[in-house]
């Protein structure tokens, strides 16, 4: 009987994997870093490795429907991770049809939001919602917009990706992709950062915790734990962070008018410091006919688990 499925979350840092029975009970899971490896063979080789024994004491092969993955720049329709610009593999990659060859088992893939997405649909908050978008803060800023209960993904497969919208004009540039002013340039981990160095830098004059941390040191965990301790520059960088996240949700919400937006990834973790300036940014930017219509929730789902269920239920769905 094929009663259980693998679930792949490939994100910036690490992969996150996973067997899943068909109930979203995640039996067991592990983690490798994603970037560890410099050619993608390389990586599903470890891959591949580090499952073989998962699979052997869940029964073998023949128990596995197949294998579902979450990945950046995900393409549902082709089966390929496109021009990812925060992993080391250039180019298009035809991961789907690699990992099938490797496993011998059917693969899909989608863009790793959307997986998460489905996972929040599936087994969270966002249960039984058909109009809702999830938005993944993470090292990057990922999206997955569902809209009459089905997760919309454009022509080619690549829509909803929010965190490349321009939400400063002519502001800071993302290393990544080369475009400026981006929400992912400001409302991720790696945004916070930047963040804070541009904060120490210019105002020299002011005292705060973050200056105890080096250039190398200094992560959005720092600032997180500097707020905690009252740090007035540390506490002025959330309020900056949710202010422009603020802004980008309310545009996002007179897109497609959704009845929550669920935020989770790492940067969550900083809880009220980020929801309360967020959630007044986008309330403040709303016309009237949307203002407190809108939920706005952290997901309930542990990060590894929403992305490793969702990635699972491609082989399902």
């Amino acid at each position: 009987m094929k009663d259980l499925a693998i679930g792949i979350d490939i994100g910036g840092t690490n992969t996150k994997f996973g067997i899943v029975d068909a109930h979203g009970n995640i039996i067991e899971q592990d983690r490798c870093l994603t970037n560890e490896t410099e050619q993608v063979q390389d990586f599903i080789d470890n891959l591949h490795l580090k499952l073989s024994p998962m699979i052997e004491r869940a029964g073998g092969l023949s128990r596995f429907a197949g294998i579902g993955i979450g990945a950046p720049n995900g393409n549902f329709y082709s089966g390929t991770i496109e021009y990812a610009p925060n992993l080391k593999w250039r180019g298009i990659i035809p991961l789907a049809q690699m990992v099938t060859d490797r496993f011998g088992l059917e693969t899909k893939l989608t863009n790793d939001a959307n997986a998460a997405a489905m996972g929040e649909m599936m087994y969270g908050c966002a249960k039984g919602m058909r109009h809702f978008i999830t938005i993944t803060l993470g090292t990057g800023v990922g999206s997955g917009i569902v809209i009459d209960g089905k997760i919309v993904l454009g022509h080619d497969g690549f829509a909803g990706e929010l965190g490349h919208t321009i939400i400063r004009p002519g502001g800071r540039l993302h290393k990544g992709t080369g475009i400026r002013g981006t929400l992912e340039s400001y409302a991720s981990a790696t945004g916070v950062r930047e963040t804070a160095l541009e904060k120490l830098t210019d105002y020299p004059e002011q005292e705060s915790l973050l200056r105890d941390y080096s250039i190398n040191e200094l992560t959005s965990q720092s600032v997180f734990d500097c707020a905690m301790k009252g740090d007035k520059i540390a506490n002025e960088i959330f309020e900056y962070t949710g202010e422009i996240l603020g802004e980008a949700l309310a545009n996002f919400v007179m897109f497609s008018s959704p009845e929550a937006i669920v935020l989770f990834g790492g940067l969550t973790k900083a809880g009220d410091l980020l929801m309360n300036p967020t959630r007044k940014a986008m309330e403040d930017n709303l016309i009237q006919i949307f203002k407190n219509k809108v939920k706005l929730l952290f997901s309930e789902l542990k990060e590894a688990d929403a992305a490793i269920l969702g990635a699972s239920a491609l082989v399902y769905g």
